[in-house]
């Protein structure tokens, strides 16, 4: 995987100390934390609904020392822009391609050479939808890798990771019981989300 500001010395102790700070003055609580075991992982990013989603998620996978690659539409790393955001660690997607992106990540983060927490939102947009996408789910599996529960619940000003859940096999039992423990978290734009 390429580096990233999680990976870059110094700069990553910095923003550290300042993500640190920005959420506590805002008012913001980080709960929860990677089991020492679990180096490797798929990271739900629920409730996705604002562009602010991105920096605080930053901010909160800082605080709670994480290594996180996160999933982007294609629009996001034209120039000017590509470099930062790829160095924020964002991977880009391609929605118009029917490749197998769900392969290349497992591919990826079995790979990867030391802690890795890829983060995808099951939603895919930003914008209101019913259903989510399994993407998440296959990754995980074909990885064999666990699934956190991670949440950012702007109405509480509470974010982090929520329990770690190992998919089965049976997506549809399993997607219930991921849903229901998103049931209650508000996202910044509450109206465009739904768990159930």
């Amino acid at each position: 995987m390429h580096r990233t500001l999680f990976t870059t010395p110094l700069v990553n102790t910095v923003l550290r100390a300042g993500s640190r700070a920005f959420l506590r003055l805002n008012g913001w609580t980080v709960q929860g934390e990677l089991p020492a075991e679990m180096p490797k992982c798929v990271l739900i990013a629920a409730p996705h609904t604002s562009n602010w989603d991105l920096p605080y998620t930053l901010m909160v996978a800082y605080s709670l020392r994480l290594n996180v690659y996160w999933m982007g539409k294609q629009s996001l790393f034209r120039w000017p822009f590509g470099a930062l955001m790829r160095w924020l660690g964002g991977i880009a997607v391609d929605r118009s391609q029917s490749t197998n992106l769900v392969a290349a990540s497992a591919a990826a983060l079995v790979a990867a050479d030391g802690p890795l927490q890829l983060v995808v939102p099951p939603e895919g947009t930003r914008g209101k939808t019913r259903h989510w996408k399994t993407g998440f789910y296959y990754i995980a599996l074909q990885a064999r890798v666990p699934i956190v529960l991670a949440y950012m619940d702007y109405q509480r000003k509470v974010s982090g990771l929520g329990p770690v859940f190992q998919p089965t096999g049976n997506v549809e039992a399993d997607m219930a019981e991921i849903k229901r423990f998103y049931a209650g978290i508000k996202g910044r734009n509450a109206d465009q989300f739904e768990a159930g």
